[in-house]
């Protein structure tokens, strides 16, 4: 048995080698294992290190960008001390640049996966560093300015402060908004808590330069408006989207507004009626043959009609040849027209105060819409609406400069340039130098002109005699869908009639309609416009009664054209591909007919292409 048990000499040589090399295989691993653990340890140490350094940026931003955005207030106290603030502001900026680009951080900036997050961190800190060095301190400087001076003048305007600020505040607001493109070209972060602070710091520095690029495009126009150096004539054409024309809605009144070196006077309105005897206006043959001769509702192009167009020049145009007709026109030249909705005197009204119609209704900041478009065709007979909208229009023009200080100054201002963009105030002037700076503001409405900032042109009118616009709500969303140069854009654009069945039987047949065959329904003529350099394709139509989508020519420039009837309580929905110019750059966007509230109803979704 020994001698079976006992290991063969080749056996025993195997069964030694195994153990040999177990024993010189085992220092090798224990090396590896231990150069990982040290690199995971190292890794771990400056993980750490970075997560620990990333959150002093991102409290340090925090601060900076909550400290910055009291320079967007209207409060003059609250001005100054933001200005007294700026270089407290400098100091957050400064340390969260520098921490954000030590060596770590440039380290791993270049890594895979996180190297990119990394780097739009160091590039929200620059940009942030950049707008509170530059842009904020001359901002700042700007309105200490004008808060020193004296801006009241009587019952008018005191024109030099603002002469004198207008370019300064240009030049600074060129600089917000070259920073602000800075930060959005940034790559989006995909690490939750960069991502966070990056979407906190976009929305906080857009909202604070869209409040300085109303400010000073309404610098740019205010000594125009309040008669720099001579005196103006406007016409204020009160207009009520409640029955929708393609610029917005139906004229119901008229006033006089005459300025003089700051001093404003502002005349009585006179109804759409007192206009009537005097003829219709100007207008080409295109327009006759698309909103007269196709109809289903032919246009007259009298006083009421005058909003038809989608081009502010040619309401103007319009305008001036019945004012020329009249009695008190004759002799008073126009100079302009100022066009206005009751979503515009609501945020008047907002500002300077409430008005009290004559039965002691008290209309305020937040009701004067509603009973303009909506309330006013219910409690009151038809044939006094418009005297009614004269006199909110009246008084809210007269309150719009009087008692003016520095933040009166700054709400009216920014308000000018809100309202502008969406259409709720527009104006138009026939001396062609001023009106260049007035379009240069935006305060000219007008199909889409701009290959760099490129929009879609969608104007809607109403083709059932009523004030049927308040229940008619509009939404659009906008996906980049391709990021070639140009850039590829899908556009859903939803019109949904939200009156109710019974509310079209029981309302007043002066907003559901005077056909009793379409009481309630909303019949919407639609033009669409592609932006300028770029092109509409695939458009297609869901929902409601539609007429076939056509190509067509206006006054030399290409469009769609269609017709959509929306029952109460119905959607119709239209969809299409929008290709903009390879110079645009800033993101699609929608001119449309404004509403009865300020919202514009776009909504962006993330687009399905890297945009940076």
């Amino acid at each position: 048995m020994t001698q079976t048990n006992a290991p063969q000499p080749h056996e025993h040589r195997r069964h030694h080698r195994r153990h040999h090399r177990r024993k010189r295989i085992w220092p090798w691993v224990v090396g590896v294992l231990t150069f990982l653990v040290l690199v995971l340890a190292a890794l771990g140490i400056c993980g750490f290190q970075l997560f620990k350094q990333a959150k002093q940026v991102q409290a340090h931003e925090s601060k900076a960008i909550a400290m910055l955005s009291a320079l967007s207030s209207d409060d003059a106290s609250a001005l100054a001390k933001a200005n007294d603030s700026l270089p407290q502001i400098a100091h957050e900026t400064r340390q969260a640049a520098d921490i954000a680009h030590g060596g770590l951080w440039n380290i791993v900036a270049k890594m895979p996966f996180v190297g990119s997050d990394i780097a739009t961190v160091q590039g929200m800190t620059s940009t942030v560093d950049g707008i509170v060095r530059d842009a904020a301190p001359q901002f700042a400087d700007i309105m200490k300015t004008l808060g020193d001076a004296q801006i009241s003048n009587g019952d008018g305007v005191n024109l030099q402060p603002i002469v004198e600020a207008a370019q300064p505040l240009d030049k600074a607001n060129v600089s917000f908004q070259r920073y602000v493109r800075d930060y959005d070209a940034l790559s989006e972060p995909k690490i939750g808590m960069i991502r966070s602070a990056y979407d906190e710091g976009a929305a906080k520095l857009g909202s604070l330069a869209d409040r300085v690029d109303a400010l000073a495009n309404a610098f740019r126009v205010l000594p125009t408006i309040l008669g720099d150096g001579q005196q103006r004539t406007y016409a204020v054409m009160a207009m009520t989207p409640s029955e929708m024309r393609s610029s917005g809605g139906l004229i119901g009144s008229v006033g006089e507004l005459q300025t003089s070196n700051g001093t404003v006077h502002v005349g009585d309105f006179r109804s759409n009626g007192d206009y009537l005897p005097y003829g219709i206006g100007d207008h080409s043959a295109d327009m006759k043959r698309v909103f007269t001769d196709e109809g289903p509702l032919h246009m007259s192009f009298d006083i009421r009609d005058l909003a038809v167009f989608p081009n502010t020049a040619d309401s103007a145009v319009a305008m001036q040849s019945i004012w020329n007709r009249t009695p008190w026109g004759q002799d008073t030249p126009l100079d302009g027209v100022i066009m206005v909705d009751p979503v515009f005197l609501q945020q008047l009204i907002a500002i300077n105060g409430n008005v009290t119609l004559p039965d002691g209704t008290v209309l305020t900041g937040e009701n004067t819409a509603e009973f303009l478009m909506n309330t006013v065709y219910q409690k009151y007979p038809e044939n006094e609406t418009d005297a009614l909208f004269g006199v909110v229009a009246s008084q809210a023009m007269k309150s719009m400069f009087s008692h003016m200080d520095m933040g009166k100054l700054y709400k009216t201002g920014e308000m000018l340039g809100i309202m502008a963009k969406g259409r709720h105030f527009t104006m138009y002037a026939f001396d062609e130098h001023i009106e260049q700076g007035i379009q240069a503001a935006g305060f000219t409405g007008q199909t889409p002109n701009s290959e760099a900032d490129p929009s879609v042109g969608i104007y809607l009118t109403e083709q059932n005699p009523s004030k049927m616009g308040w229940y008619i709500k509009r939404e659009a969303k906008i996906q980049r869908v391709n990021c070639d140069d140009g850039g590829l854009y899908h556009v859903e654009f939803t019109i949904r009639n939200t009156m109710t069945d019974e509310e079209a039987k029981s309302l007043p047949w002066y907003i559901t309609g005077n056909n009793s065959n379409n009481t309630g329904k909303a019949m919407e003529k639609i033009l669409f416009y592609a932006p300028q350099g770029g092109s509409i394709s695939n458009l297609m139509q869901l929902g409601g009664k539609v007429d076939a989508v056509k190509e067509t020519t206006i006054d030399g420039v290409d469009a769609y054209e269609t017709y959509v009837q929306v029952n109460p309580g119905q959607i119709a929905t239209f969809t299409f591909d929008v290709r903009v110019s390879p110079k645009a750059t800033a993101p699609l966007t929608i001119d449309q007919t404004p509403m009865g509230w300020v919202d514009d109803g776009i909504t962006y979704l993330d687009p399905k292409c890297d945009t940076k």
